[in-house]
């Protein structure tokens, strides 16, 4: 394999930690937005090159037209994908493409009243960030079809791992426990989606698949057991209703849905390293130590 990384960002670096253990040899170009984290992430083998979105690579043509396995993780604009939009010709000349990946997210879906969904379930997004993930989710279905090569869309749940938890915001005095009943969110732990990307791309698996644990759950609760964890006092509890937030921090209340992961297990033969909040937390305090 020969793999380029479109946005080397949290969960894409965990994917290259995944594919470098599997495969120690195998050749890993990348983009990040400022020379600065191409210049470090050279320093660690990878071959960096700078993409903002905005406008082509400069460097990066060679390294895409040389892939055989290629990772979309760049938020789409009011135009569309950045990498098609400034970079289907790099792609359209990678003559030993085969298999290409998708993160869209599980907003795609919009509001279920806490039920639970499967991916067949009608994509009714609720914000212009959804609706441009539903446009880029079909613009790349379409290419891999004019391609003939198989893609992966990954549905993503809200991300978390080292660095980025509920453990953190405790710390620093930026969490809310805010209650709205009835409320969940879906997760995922960033090591899954990692090694699910990486199983992926070995398999060169074809559809479309929520990557979300097996316990969808109410916020609150996860700021509680996280602040027993640390041996703190959770934040007061804030009523939703009356609690002042920003309409984007109220937009993240105005999708309520538990989303299956179950085919993505089915279609990998797997289990999810971290399944629910709980085993994810805990692998996160362990690394702290």
């Amino acid at each position: 394999m020969n793999a380029f990384i479109f946005g080397m960002g949290f969960s894409a670096a965990a994917t290259a930690e995944f594919l470098r253990a599997n495969h120690p040899d195998m050749p890993i170009a990348c983009t990040v937005r400022t020379p600065e984290k191409a210049a470090r992430l050279s320093a660690q083998g990878f071959s960096a090159h700078v993409f903002d979105g905005t406008a082509p690579g400069l460097t990066l043509g060679p390294n895409l037209r040389a892939a055989s396995h290629v990772v979309f993780s760049i938020a789409p604009g009011a135009e569309g994908d950045p990498a098609l939009v400034h970079h289907r010709a790099d792609l359209d000349a990678a003559a030993g493409l085969e298999w290409l990946c998708y993160y869209s997210t599980v907003g795609v879906y919009g509001d279920f009243g806490g039920d639970w969904i499967d991916e067949s379930a009608p994509l009714v997004p609720r914000n212009d960030r959804s609706d441009r993930r539903v446009l880029a989710e079909q613009a790349w279905r379409d290419y891999a079809t004019q391609r003939g090569v198989p893609l992966t869309i990954l549905r993503l749940a809200g991300i978390y791992g080292p660095g980025r938890s509920t453990f953190d915001k405790l710390e620093d005095g930026t969490s809310r426990r805010i209650v709205k009943p009835g409320q969940v969110f879906n997760r995922i732990h960033v090591a899954d989606i990692g090694r699910i990307t990486a199983l992926a791309a070995e398999a060169r698996l074809n559809g479309t698949f929520n990557l979300s644990d097996d316990e969808p759950a109410p916020p609150q609760d996860v700021i509680v057991h996280a602040a027993e964890m640390l041996g703190m006092a959770p934040p007061p509890a804030q009523d939703f209703a009356t609690a002042p937030m920003t309409p984007m921090q109220a937009s993240f209340y105005a999708d309520n849905k538990r989303c299956s992961n179950a085919a993505i297990k089915a279609a990998l033969g797997i289990e999810l390293l971290y399944p629910t909040y709980r085993e994810g937390l805990a692998q996160i305090l362990e690394t702290r130590s």
